[in-house]
């Protein structure tokens, strides 16, 4: 009988995470200010603990996880990896469907895998109290969960659409003492002029981290910091314990590399996670297809532009290289929250450029009726987020099917939906509609970067 669940011992949890920086053919592009001169390690300092700052800027392929980081992840790490036979049947493909299944932490996603590290070096440097935004509210519940065992303060700006959508994310946070608050908020400069400009706005991750940031900067102390969720490479490289451990995982099943490698993509740390791995055995030859899914209301890599652009909304930070809408961008306030991002991750942005990833955008009807299947077939309800990898796997799936290809599919199961049933139930009963990005607001998008200092798409060729 083939395995269906691979686990690993503990003993075999990845001691160093890996730093897709060292091996992309072309570098990425620095973060740069307005003026388009380059942003030193230093300009961190008000935001970031050194270490994680020193992570940032690092070109070092491994860096070692700290061992009582590792203590904490122990918890829930090492994450099984799972095949989806019973969706597998369903579809009548010769493809294995295999799964990383993050939902497993106590967040109840991958969030965790960089939250724990984060909290981790801002005690270690005499932070008392962390700042941050959140979309679905996975990632401020994840910060929670880590400031709870590590006694850091954690304050929460929660887009305003998900606030109201998601009441269950905001008691998590507060059962581990995280303290949530709608974005815009009357609380920051920021939050009260963009309510000023835009009283009903649902609100966006850019507004969020807008707020959080100069929540942070402006306390008095210096005690006071800032964590990010996603986007910027310290959290694309503790991500990398995921693939780390699939990769592992995948060789007890006889698996090298996979053909087709999935994550779905907001700000990038999922998919990241993941794929990372994955994209340094592609560099070094294996021929596996990686696919980032985004939704089709906001499809930054499939439909944005390759520019330097803000990661907030009231251009309180860098200006990094990245595929974007532009800082400006309101989403759609669709079910999968923590995929409304205007940005991308620098380093998962240049591996796109580079040609190392075909990024994939999916309607949100195509998402559910994907996490209904799997459901119905593996039992376990997906986060909206979750979704898009596994409407991606299923047309994968098909494909191998079209083709009688036994392939290999990977993809990453980020969380668990079971705080997100409102987004079902609107679904099951017709009250979820398609959007699709209107031409306008690309164009839109490029008169908001059109002054920035310039990104020019670099790439090896190779791809």
């Amino acid at each position: 009988m083939a395995d269906y669940k691979i686990y690993l011992n503990d003993s075999e949890i990845p001691r160093q995470w890996y730093n897709l920086a060292a091996d992309l053919p072309t570098p990425m592009l620095p973060p740069v200010g307005p003026d388009g001169s380059l942003v030193p390690p230093q300009a961190w300092e008000p935001l970031f603990p050194k270490a994680i700052i020193e992570q940032e800027y690092s070109k070092e392929r491994w860096i070692d996880i700290p061992d009582e980081v590792i203590q904490i992840l122990y918890r829930w790490r090492p994450s099984p990896l799972r095949r989806a036979v019973h969706l597998e049947k369903a579809l009548g493909t010769p493809a294995r469907i295999w799964y990383k299944d993050e939902s497993v932490s106590p967040a109840g996603s991958h969030k965790p895998n960089t939250a724990i590290p984060q909290a981790w070096y801002n005690k270690q440097e005499g932070t008392e109290t962390l700042t941050t935004e959140t979309g679905a509210g996975q990632w401020g519940s994840a910060l929670s969960f880590a400031g709870s065992l590590l006694g850091i303060n954690v304050k929460i700006f929660m887009v305003k659409i998900s606030f109201d959508q998601k009441p269950f994310r905001k008691m998590l946070m507060e059962v581990w003492g995280g303290k949530c608050v709608p974005s815009p908020s009357q609380e920051t400069n920021a939050g009260r002029n963009f309510l000023a400009m835009h009283p009903d706005t649902p609100g966006s991750l850019g507004m969020a981290i807008s707020e959080a940031v100069e929540a942070a900067v402006t306390s008095p102390g210096g005690k006071t910091k800032y964590a990010l969720g996603s986007v910027l490479n310290h959290v694309m490289l503790h991500q990398t314990i995921i693939g780390l451990e699939a990769k592992k995982q995948l060789a007890i099943a006889g698996v090298k590399n996979p053909d087709v490698v999935i994550g779905c993509a907001g700000g990038g740390s999922n998919f990241a996670g993941a794929a990372f791995p994955f994209i340094q055995e592609k560099i070094n030859g294996a021929n596996i297809d990686i696919i980032p899914v985004e939704p089709a209301s906001c499809p930054t890599l499939t439909r944005g532009i390759f520019a330097y652009d803000y990661g907030d909304s009231a251009k309180m930070t860098p200006l990094m290289p990245m595929f974007t809408l532009g800082h400006e961008y309101v989403p759609a306030p669709i079910h999968a929250g923590g995929l409304r991002y205007h940005g991308m991750s620098p380093l998962v942005s240049q591996a796109v450029v580079e040609g190392l990833c075909r990024p994939m955008a999916i309607h949100q009807s195509e998402c559910f009726a994907a996490a209904l299947k799997w459901a119905n077939t593996e039992g376990f309800i997906v986060a909206p987020e979750s979704s898009h990898a596994v409407a991606a796997a299923i047309r994968e799936a098909n494909i191998a099917k079209e083709e009688g290809k036994a392939k290999d599919i990977f993809f990453c199961l980020s969380g668990h939906g079971n705080m997100d049933l409102l987004g079902y139930h609107k679904h099951m009963t017709g009250q979820l509609a398609d959007y699709a990005l209107p031409q306008e607001e690309i164009d839109f998008a490029e008169k908001v970067v059109q002054n920035h200092p310039k990104a020019e798409m670099r790439k090896s060729g190779r791809w």
